[in-house]
């Protein structure tokens, strides 16, 4: 049985680097690609970071019920993942893991109960997540606040995962993370 994990946390808390360790590390692991109406950042790549599509399109794919879930994160910024990705990565036989937001998380978590395990990736604080999100140096002011504001909401959700992992050192955080998908997909 093909198995689903889900690893969301505030942006700039590192959930993205811990997934790309994981993906280097199994061999069973694919990634989710998700669909986003958000503009490509110039190291992205059109169906490997994600599915980079209009909001009028987004929005058509919503009302054909195309989405396990999605959500706007952002007002008239959307990111879902598609049925069709998730059916695509289990005909391959491959456990799928998600780089994805808490909502997003908790709404898969609830699709698929007793194949899915969410890990909520948790910054050592949210004065630590600040320093993170200006050093990447992609934010303007008011996106970092916006950013900043979403961040303490999320925090929130820490209690409605299955695991919690922290990522203060990032090597620690790692091999704690590859323990804990060993741990579910064997």
């Amino acid at each position: 049985m093909s198995k689903l994990l889900l690893f969301a946390a505030p942006s700039g808390a590192g959930k993205t680097t811990i997934v790309h360790h994981l993906l280097d590390t199994f061999s069973q692991l694919e990634f989710s690609i998700s669909a986003t109406t958000r503009p490509r950042r110039p190291h992205e790549k059109e169906g490997q970071d994600y599915y980079f599509i209009s909001r009028e399109r987004f929005e058509e794919l919503i009302r054909r019920g195309a989405f396990v879930e999605w959500e706007e994160v952002y007002e008239g910024l959307f990111y879902g993942t598609l049925k069709s990705e998730v059916e695509r990565l289990w005909k391959k036989g491959k456990h799928i893991i998600f780089d994805i937001d808490v909502k997003g998380a908790m709404n898969i978590k609830r699709a698929y109960p007793r194949e899915a395990l969410a890990v909520f990736v948790k910054p050592p604080s949210l004065e630590a997540l600040e320093k993170r999100l200006k050093g990447r140096r992609t934010e303007d002011e008011a996106t970092l606040k916006k950013r900043m504001a979403r961040a303490a909401e999320e925090m929130g959700y820490e209690n409605k995962f299955d695991v919690v992992l922290v990522n203060d050192v990032l090597d620690n955080a790692l091999a704690k993370a590859e323990k804990i998908v060993k741990e579910f997909i064997m």
